[in-house]
């Protein structure tokens, strides 16, 4: 298994209301060197969370400990720059399991997906409602239904669907990459192959 299968999420979320945040932000150009997916969380952020000196900025929102959960909340335009897959893997390492936004750059988007990171696209109307509700009480929940494609505020009951492709979702929610789709399905092709002499 690729990852953990993700398919009802209730938890405290992050928020970064910040537009157009790119790859290089998310994990800097100098953090690229291992091929592992592991360790990247140390870094995500990295020139916004640490000084020079590697002590941690006060006024970032990593750093702030009335700040939790598995979920981040970004401005429009989440992912954008360079296709790097580290920005997932950071993402997820550092231990979040669905980013919100109310637009994301598509290779990110893909790239997320793939590792077991569920992109939740909003209304920008919606995302202004999770700010603002965060900023009222940094504990409010927000669950993310993947069956039913629905990202709910716990504390006023809102509640907005969101769009995702079939196959990603399928995946996700058995905690599958590509690799382990096709494992899946081994039995199926082994007999498509018997049947048609291949």
């Amino acid at each position: 298994m690729a990852y953990d299968k993700f398919t009802l999420l209730t938890s405290t979320a992050v928020p970064l209301p910040i537009e157009n945040v790119d790859t290089d932000q998310i994990i800097p150009a100098r953090f690229l060197k291992a091929t592992e997916r592991k360790g990247f969380g140390d870094n995500l952020f990295r020139d916004w969370r640490y000084n020079n000196d590697d002590t941690p900025k006060k006024d970032f929102v990593l750093n702030n400990p009335i700040y939790s959960g598995k979920i981040l909340v970004g401005g429009k335009n989440f992912g954008s720059g360079s296709s790097r897959e580290h920005a997932a893997w950071a993402i997820y390492d550092y231990g979040f399991r669905c980013v919100v936004s109310s637009f994301f750059a598509d290779i990110f988007k893909g790239n997320a997906i793939n590792i077991g990171i569920l992109p939740v696209q909003v209304s920008e109307a919606f995302l202004d409602q999770i700010f603002k509700a965060i900023e009222v009480d940094p504990a409010t929940s927000i669950t993310i239904d993947l069956n039913a494609q629905t990202i709910k505020l716990e504390a006023t009951g809102a509640t907005e669907s969101f769009a995702i492709n079939g196959y990603k979702k399928h995946n996700l929610i058995n905690g599958f990459d590509d690799i382990d789709y096709l494992q899946a399905m081994k039995s199926d092709i082994k007999a498509f192959a018997s049947l048609h002499s291949i």
